[in-house]
């Protein structure tokens, strides 16, 4: 049977899936991130491939990978919780141990791509997904394709300075003040907690029980993606912005932030700005890494 070997390189686990090319999984499963190095890492890769190659007839391999992916060269570039995948040729180095054709993407990416394909964008020409947790990240589509920019780093919301530029404003990105991370680290401070005390799962649920300092920290929260999001709209004019990350699950915060979207119009800002959740979880980075090897260019 034709398939696709399909890898999501993770900082904890790599999960893979032999996939149809219609995105529908036939196996799947996942292996710890070898802390080894590189060598033990293509290793795995190979041994993964070979077990299921006895039942299906690979027609390639698709990566989808932390860092910033050349995608033409196969190198990944940045920096990422695993350092040995960084400033080597892995498409190539893949390629030798497995004969087989390889594509790459980064993982943001991907799970924007699978929405387009057969997600919560599918029939959208022009959306933009926002990846929120431990800091803010995304991609930009048009017509299925990623817009990359000049040097890779186009979707890289997390950048935007939302604080006072005479006050030291690389110390107010939008990452910095709006990520889930930024969110746990207000309500840690504010409740004089240790650091790495609480996570975004906590802290919701501290805010259903009556937290008031819980509470306050979210509507701040809500707030400040709000603003990022109408930046963002206004810059880009998307016909879509989805929102990725695992709070985006929880429909409390999709509407706390359509909430303080309808606060941000007037006479002059007249835009219907909204956000919807982004439909792929565990497999998003799957599909979207499969969807990139079979519309290569």
């Amino acid at each position: 049977m034709k398939a696709y070997m399909v890898f999501d390189i993770g900082g904890t686990y790599i999960k893979y899936a032999v996939m149809n090319e219609h995105g529908m999984k036939l196996e799947s499963g996942k292996v710890p991130t070898p802390r080894e190095g590189l060598g033990i890492f293509l290793q795995r890769i190979s041994e993964i491939v070979t077990q299921n190659r006895q039942m299906y007839d690979f027609q390639g391999i698709a990566l989808s990978s932390p860092g910033a992916v050349d995608v033409k060269s196969g190198y990944i570039g940045g920096a990422s919780a695993i350092p040995y995948i960084h400033g080597v040729p892995m498409t190539d180095l893949i390629r030798e141990r497995t004969g087989l054709d390889v594509s790459i993407e980064n993982d943001a990416n991907c799970a924007a791509l699978a929405e387009g394909w057969l997600g919560a964008a599918k029939e959208t020409d022009y959306y933009i997904c926002i990846v929120i947790g431990t800091g803010i990240g995304g991609s930009i589509v048009m017509n299925h394709t990623i817009l990359r920019g000049a040097f890779l780093h186009g979707g890289e919301f997390g950048y935007m300075i939302m604080g006072d530029p005479l006050n030291n404003p690389l110390r107010s990105t939008w990452s910095q003040v709006a990520s889930t991370n930024a969110l746990v680290q207000e309500v840690e401070r504010r409740k004089s907690l240790e650091q790495g005390s609480l996570d975004g799962e906590k802290v919701f649920r501290m805010a259903a029980e009556g937290d008031v300092i819980a509470k306050e920290c979210i509507a701040i929260f809500y707030k400040r993606l709000a603003t990022g999001i109408y930046n963002i709209k206004y810059a880009l004019d998307p016909e879509k912005i989805l929102i990725g990350g695992g709070i985006s699950k929880r429909p409390e915060v999709i509407e706390g932030i359509n909430q303080e979207l309808i606060q941000l119009k007037d006479d002059i800002s007249t835009l219907e700005i909204s956000v919807e959740a982004c439909q792929f979880e565990n497999d998003a980075n799957l599909i979207g890494a499969l969807f990139h090897f079979l519309n290569r260019k």
